[in-house]
């Protein structure tokens, strides 16, 4: 990518985290539906678990209602053992309520175990499916999505957010019925043993629920500050670190710590914030419990010296103000837990829902193997969001087998025509017909398949080196493939390989920039496509290997349409037309030995590189 469509992308792009910041400084109330809107969306994303949860959640609450009967068979227990401590201890009764109790405890436990599994494995689904359709998104969204977010933020979204859904729904659902079934069943059971302790408890516990909702509303906004921060900290982080040379080359080290420090502190006050409240939760309810207990141990005492109750009644309200006390601070953490993926959700479905390219499944006209007319026809465009307009109005033809040459000043719109050419972004006016036929009529994959590129950015990824040359091209054969690299220059350096052509490509293999260049180049070879794109391809090797080059890129472009962009003109020419391009528009055309002739812009530009300063 050539340096002026870098400076459109970092015109179009915002601060860090791009799209995380959106609807993340609003109001508590506003978040309070954004809470719930989320949890909606992943419920429906949940749809087709529908029975796997709802058995869980029948587990769930048939593992509390376990429990809940235990107090009762103890009061029981412990009834006859008082009852029996003068006339004598029914044995056979406490050992019947003995096993009943186990077995109580081990359905129980097989229940929770069970509710736990299938609620793990459904959030392990879904979290896998999310991730499916985030990578099936990434190539549903135009290049202008990726023009404004940063990378960093993308891959907070695909890892952090998702991973923070899967934990929220493997913890919160589960907890949440337990915890409630637990409240309500332990209310019923205190209200059947006895009113006044349980007015006792409620009244000891009823302030728990005040403070919990004044603290629960004020910390949602606090979890979505923080995923929304930790998109912006991986944005700067996947930045420097991509930059790691130039960082150092320019003793940046200090300004891009002055900036992660930045970033980091505000991830640590937005976490803070949001850790502290929730961490607030579980020091209260446990203060509340306590107190529950001394009040029923108080209110107990009295009821027990009037006569009103007996001793086991108050055995087996200890256990069910635990019971009904413990359920909230569960609900407290599984809020807290749901809080989280509800933040997590909103950035994930923000991307999951943005506006995608049109859809071409519609279009019939196709092109099996372009002949390779192509027709700028009054060309408009500028890149979305900028409000600049870059092409104003351009239009040139090009004939089958002939190599074009676009030159110009950084900024002209070279890149970008290449762009419009390869349909990665959409012309505002005008249009660009293949063989007559308008790219706009033909679907994107049509369009890419008519083209091979060299860029001046290398991209290789880790893999063998024949797989990083024959990419994504069907029966290409070893033989065409060794071809392609002798032809570059580069079959001898690969044979000194480990592995020659199946060594894999990692940080143990040192390439050069000019190598990557190469195997870029032998694979737009091996691609063998009608219409060859060339951006800067030889700029990153040295004189002699771009003279070993050209002559292979002489042998591509035979019978093929070819657009070189090129800031060294003596390497463009020999080719059949040249356009110069300044400010967006075509101002000379023609060979180069007619533009030198001219005398114009193109000759000046031209005659700059050979400028000898004294």
């Amino acid at each position: 990518m050539s340096s002026e469509q870098s400076t459109q992308r970092q015109t179009a792009r915002p601060a860090h985290g791009g799209m995380g910041g959106h609807g993340m400084g609003r109001g508590g109330g506003e978040k309070s539906k954004d809470f719930v809107g989320s949890w909606k969306k992943l419920m429906g994303y949940c749809k087709k678990y529908l029975i796997p949860i709802l058995i869980a959640v029948v587990c769930a609450a048939g593992g509390t209602v376990f429990t809940l009967v235990g107090p009762d068979q103890l009061s029981k227990l412990t009834r006859i053992i008082t009852d029996g401590l003068f006339t004598g201890i029914d044995l056979d009764a406490v050992f019947r309520i003995g096993i009943f109790l186990a077995a109580l405890y081990l359905a129980g436990a097989i229940l929770s175990f069970t509710q736990h599994f299938i609620m793990s494995t459904i959030a392990q689904g879904v979290s896998k499916q999310m991730r499916s359709d985030i990578s099936r998104k990434i190539n549903r969204l135009p290049m202008s999505f990726y023009s404004r977010t940063s990378n960093g933020d993308i891959l907070s979204r695909v890892t952090n957010d998702v991973d923070m859904i899967s934990q929220s729904l493997n913890q919160s659902i589960g907890m949440m019925v337990s915890a409630i079934t637990l409240f309500l069943g332990s209310l019923i059971m205190m209200l059947a043993t006895n009113v006044i302790l349980t007015l006792t408890a409620v009244a000891a516990t009823l302030i728990g629920f005040v403070l919990l909702r004044l603290i629960t509303g004020r910390s949602q906004k606090y979890f979505s500050r923080q995923q929304k921060h930790l998109g912006e900290l991986d944005g700067h982080i996947e930045e420097i670190y991509a930059g790691h040379t130039v960082v150092k080359a320019y003793n940046g080290e200090a300004a891009s710590k002055k900036a992660f420090d930045n970033y980091n502190q505000k991830l640590k006050d937005s976490a803070f914030k949001a850790q502290s409240l929730s961490g607030l939760m579980q020091p209260l309810m446990t203060f509340i419990g306590n107190f529950g207990y001394v009040a029923v141990c108080v209110v107990g005492a009295v009821l027990t010296m009037n006569g009103q109750c007996g001793f086991e009644v108050i055995v087996a309200f200890m256990m069910y103000v635990r019971y009904f006390t413990q359920p909230l601070s569960q609900i407290a953490q599984a809020i807290q837990s749901l809080q989280s993926g509800a933040a997590a959700g909103e950035r994930v479905f923000e991307f999951l829902e943005g506006e995608e390219m049109e859809d071409e499944s519609g279009k019939t006209a196709c092109l099996d193997k372009a002949q390779g007319y192509v027709e700028f026809d009054h060309v408009k465009f500028g890149y979305p969001g900028t409000g600049k307009t870059i092409i104003h109005d351009f239009s040139a033809k090009a004939k089958p087998g002939q190599k074009i040459a676009i030159v110009g000043p950084t900024g002209a719109g070279k890149t970008t025509l290449v762009n419009l050419l390869m349909r990665f972004y959409e012309i505002q006016d005008g249009a660009i017909r293949i063989d007559g036929v308008s790219t706009k009529d033909l679907k994107r994959e049509d369009v890419h398949a008519q083209f091979c590129m060299v860029l001046q950015d290398t991209w290789l990824f880790e893999g063998t080196v024949r797989e990083n040359l024959i990419y994504c091209t069907e029966n290409a054969d070893d033989e065409k493939m060794k071809a392609a690299c002798k032809a570059v220059g580069l079959d001898h350096f690969i044979r000194t390989l480990s592995h020659g052509y199946d060594t894999v490509l990692n940080d143990s293999v040192n390439l050069s920039q000019g190598q990557k260049q190469q195997m870029t180049i032998a694979r737009a070879m091996i691609a063998d496509k009608p219409m060859l794109i060339l951006d800067e391809a030889t700029s990153s090797v040295d004189t002699r290997t771009e003279l070993q080059i050209q002559s292979a890129m002489d042998q591509l472009m035979e019978n093929r349409t070819s657009f070189v962009i090129a800031h060294r003109l003596s390497t463009i020419k020999n080719s059949d037309l040249i356009l110069v391009l300044k400010d967006g528009d075509v101002i000379e055309s023609g060979t180069h030995q007619s533009l030198l002739e001219q005398g114009g812009f193109y000759a000046d530009l031209y005659n700059s590189q050979f400028t000898q300063v004294s």
